[in-house]
């Protein structure tokens, strides 16, 4: 579905996401396009995020990639309203491909794959985390970076049919204070790519018309932060 499509058409909730920690749907336009649906009624409670900025933060975090020239977010847009009420829509992405994260033995590690830490669990069973070396990884941490994103899981990694990873789930980005927890630490200490420092240098040549759109979704502080 287009941002079009996700901001205005009829939406029809055919399930829910159990396992989310916020009310989490997925919902169906007529044209049968199924997005995530994410009403800012169903936000829970943070301490250190003010209430009912989540969904501003998950189209913030699309737009700048978007600014930036990744196609590694769904597309993402603000819902005036829906079946409960205002929120954010998202493009349903089926995972499909083997995951590009990995909790498991040295062993079951593909070839090429950076490892992030090592060690046992608490019957002595070998355990490594490790994620792919690919450039939607790698452009993925690096928005992680810029965005100061406080909760890149595994479970927010997606692989499509296709092959194509897509980041999810942006709703505790864009902090002030460094709050940057990634499973995406295989990718440090390498040199950041010359094309996608480009990139990089290129928005911030043009940060202030680039990123215009963002700053009604998060605070002027919070983008100086990621400037």
């Amino acid at each position: 579905a287009g941002a079009a499509a996700l901001r205005d058409s009829r939406l029809e909730i055919v399930g829910k996401f159990v396992d989310a920690s916020n009310v989490t749907l997925l919902a169906q336009t007529p044209d049968g396009s199924r997005c995530v649906y994410k009403p800012t009624s169903g936000e829970r409670p943070l301490w250190d995020f003010p209430a009912g900025t989540l969904s501003g933060r998950e189209v913030a975090m699309y737009q700048l990639a978007a600014a930036l020239g990744w196609d590694v977010v769904p597309t993402t847009v603000l819902r005036p309203d829906g079946p409960l009420g205002a929120g954010v829509c998202q493009r349903y992405v089926e995972a499909s491909d083997p995951p590009r994260v990995l909790l498991a033995a040295s062993a079951e590690i593909p070839a090429g794959w950076l490892v992030v830490a090592g060690g046992r669990d608490e019957d002595g069973s070998e355990a490594v985390l490790a994620h792919a070396d690919d450039p939607d990884l790698q452009r993925i941490a690096l928005l992680d970076v810029v965005a100061n994103n406080a909760d890149r899981k595994g479970g927010h990694l997606l692989t499509d049919a296709e092959g194509r990873t897509w980041g999810i789930d942006h709703g505790l980005t864009f902090n002030t204070d460094d709050k940057l927890r990634t499973v995406l630490w295989g990718f440090s200490g390498t040199p950041i790519p010359v094309p996608l420092l480009a990139d990089l240098c290129s928005l911030l040549d043009t940060w202030s018309s680039a990123t215009a759109e963002l700053v009604p979704l998060v605070s002027e502080v919070e983008m100086a932060a990621a400037r």
